[in-house]
């Protein structure tokens, strides 16, 4: 049995705690929070969980064999730290870091120890991703020309990290465990319109050493919330729409053919053909994406494996979000990213 302890109970930290507490294998022992009517809230959910305000006293319980981390990202490093140096195993919310830096100081710390560090990029765990990630393995989509996302809400304004780091961190972890490329370079612009916050609104644009680009819209201050991508390949192509409730992929069998042998007197109009096809809507797992990262966590760490979002996927994800941050401040000069290990 893992014995976990949870800290931070806010937005996100009480559906770690559902989840955790319902996995097999695992057992929520302690949730840390600073507001005493969050902790109030654990009791009154959890009976037999104990609650404490300070992160340190959950750290320092020697019973405890794995740390869960749902607090604001500036303070990821030294909790994850803290908890890595105290022979935990560690699951942090995304981003793992606020800098690639701190990112990699995290992985020596988690290999000095023999510790399992896992990132929570809970959409690589849904059954659409894992659905998308299944046609990009077995070829059927064939090579992939481009991801097209947008993902807008009215909201939340984060007080420590702009919309980058706050939405397209989801897009650029689904692209970093579905796309069969990494990228070599990004681009972004954006904007801020509270006087003091961070940039509210973002474009991304990711290039890659193949005929394939991606670009990501995020946005806080939108009218609507779309949660919407498109991703285009050689034979098939794929609208992913996290908002549909029972269809959220459909693949559709339409795309172009090139003829080779052509006149080129009539070169625009033989050159493009044109295949309209079926539409697919595939069947998904439906489990809850917390619910399978939470077993796959607990049992990476009874099996000591790697995780599907570990610490190096974690890090790929911060480089970016690094990168996109910097071009942004430039005006969208493009920022080469380190090559792909």
């Amino acid at each position: 049995m893992i014995r976990v302890g949870v800290i931070g109970y806010g937005y996100w930290g009480p559906n770690l705690v559902r989840n955790f507490f319902e996995t097999p294998g695992a057992q929520v022992v302690c949730v840390a929070d600073k507001r005493a009517d969050r902790l109030k809230g654990v009791q009154a959910r959890f009976p037999t969980v104990k609650v404490v305000e300070g992160a340190r006293e959950l750290i320092d319980d020697t019973s405890i064999d794995a740390v869960v981390i749902a607090t604001p990202v500036s303070t990821h490093f030294e909790l994850a730290m803290a908890a890595l140096r105290a022979g935990k195993h560690v699951l942090v919310e995304k981003p793992m870091a606020s800098s690639a830096d701190q990112a990699q100081q995290l992985i020596a710390a988690a290999e000095a120890a023999g510790r399992t560090l896992m990132v929570d990029h809970t959409f690589v765990y849904t059954g659409a991703v894992r659905k998308i990630r299944q046609y990009v393995d077995d070829g059927s989509l064939g090579d992939i020309y481009y991801y097209d996302s947008a993902r807008v809400n009215l909201g939340l304004f984060q007080h420590d990290v702009n919309v980058i780091w706050d939405l397209a961190v989801h897009d650029l972890s689904i692209m970093d465990h579905v796309l069969p490329f990494r990228p070599v370079a990004v681009s972004a612009t954006g904007l801020g319109h509270v006087s003091g916050g961070k940039e509210n609104i973002a474009f991304l644009t990711l290039f890659f050493d193949s005929p394939l680009i991606a670009h990501l819209h995020v946005n806080w201050l939108a009218p609507v919330k779309l949660r919407r991508t498109l991703i285009g390949a050689s034979r098939k192509m794929i609208v992913y729409d996290d908002m549909e409730q029972s269809e959220k992929i459909k693949v559709y069998d339409k795309g172009i053919t090139v003829n080779q042998q052509l006149n080129s007197e009539k070169l625009h109009d033989i050159l493009v053909g044109y295949r309209m096809g079926d539409v697919l809507a595939p069947h998904l797992d439906i489990s809850e994406a917390l619910r399978v990262e939470a077993a796959h966590f607990v049992e990476c760490i009874e099996k000591r494996q790697r995780p599907i979002t570990d610490a190096e996927s974690g890090l790929r994800v911060v480089r970016v979000l690094e990168a996109a941050t910097q071009s942004m401040r430039m005006r969208g000069q493009p920022v080469e990213l380190p090559a792909a290990r």
